[in-house]
């Protein structure tokens, strides 16, 4: 086992000033570590869209009836406010789980030798997107659930999404220049796919900002649009979707792509399936609270596997892990974050 230097006034004083450089300073992790923790802040993405779904299918969207402060004089819940204030405020808690989640893949991937700052820059993107959702929910309970600043929220849950899946990503490759592993045309065919499914999403938030689970049991503003047709474009817009998804992969197959690219692709078309078949059977079943939340994380899982064949499309091959000496070290210590 190695000897732990010891600490001294001056790195007391310099963890201080800068505790990221500090820990980078005396602390390698492997490239393993790094892509766990990438991933657990994915994980914990997707787990607080899940959560914050359940709290509105449960009508629990003003448990806490206000923010910061569950309540005027309590800053946690009571027992007069019953099982909805504990699911409200369980989520609230939640956000801490993800706060540290994320600060965790920050610090990995400041650690990581040699330093990549354009990892350190995706962690701490999640860091602030967390930052003002969590602001944004505030708005949200302030409001009395406003169907926008509910469907805002949303979004801004979906592009955490997107950070992380992007840096779970990188965790994987190296930081030289992207190379195209398939055509220009084969490329602008995934980003219509991208954008049609961003489009496929924030029509999904209308749809549920006009439909009937409105967060609370209380009387709440909903979007003032014909529920039913909403529900039908949403419906036309995804199967565009996985016509698109379809197209892709058989274009793959023609121009003969990699196996990694035809198998994202792949993966995305039975993920949309699931998922379209999820979203008739709530819509004919009068929209069960059980399936309305697995359509929601449906819809997590489908962004995604769309992002990620985006991502196939391209490699950047994995540098080997430097073992830094002691120049290296206290280079990377004077770098900062």
């Amino acid at each position: 086992m190695e000897r732990v230097p010891n600490v001294t006034r001056a790195d007391a004083a310099q963890a201080v000033r800068n505790p990221l450089a500090f820990i980078a300073g005396r602390w390698t992790p492997s490239p393993r570590t790094v892509r766990r923790a990438a991933l657990i802040a994915l994980v914990m993405a997707v787990l607080i869209v899940v959560t914050g779904g359940a709290v509105r299918l449960t009508g629990s969207g003003l448990g806490c009836p206000t923010w910061p402060k569950c309540t005027d004089t309590s800053l946690t819940t009571t027992s007069e406010m019953g099982v909805h204030g504990v699911i409200e405020f369980g989520n609230r808690m939640l956000t801490y789980v993800l706060c540290a989640a994320v600060g965790w893949a920050i610090i990995t991937a400041r650690s990581q030798k040699p330093y990549r700052r354009s990892l350190t820059r995706l962690g701490w993107t999640q860091f602030w997107v967390v930052m003002g959702n969590a602001v944004l929910g505030g708005v949200v309970v302030l409001v009395g659930l406003n169907p926008y600043t509910v469907a805002a929220h949303f979004l801004l849950s979906t592009a955490l999404i997107a950070v992380a899946t992007v840096m779970w990503q990188r965790t994987r490759e190296g930081d030289d220049a992207p190379r195209p592993l398939v055509g220009g045309p084969v490329r602008q065919m995934a980003w219509i796919l991208v954008a049609v499914t961003v489009l496929l999403i924030a029509v999904g938030t209308v749809v549920t900002g006009a439909g009937p689970h409105a967060g609370d049991s209380s009387e709440v503003e909903r979007i003032p649009l014909n529920w039913e047709n909403v529900t039908k474009l949403h419906a036309v817009l995804a199967w565009i979707v996985v016509t698109l998804a379809f197209a892709l992969w058989f274009v793959l197959k023609a121009v003969d792509a990699p196996k990694g690219p035809l198998h994202r692709t792949r993966d995305l078309f039975l993920v949309l399936l699931a998922q379209g078949a999820i979203g008739y059977v709530q819509y004919f079943t009068d929209l069960p609270e059980v399936l309305v939340g697995l359509h929601m994380f449906g819809s997590c899982l489908v962004w995604i596997a769309t992002l990620r064949v985006l991502l196939a499309l391209r490699e950047r091959p994995e540098t080997e892990p430097v073992v830094p000496g002691p120049t290296q070290t206290g280079s990377a210590v004077r770098a900062g974050v």
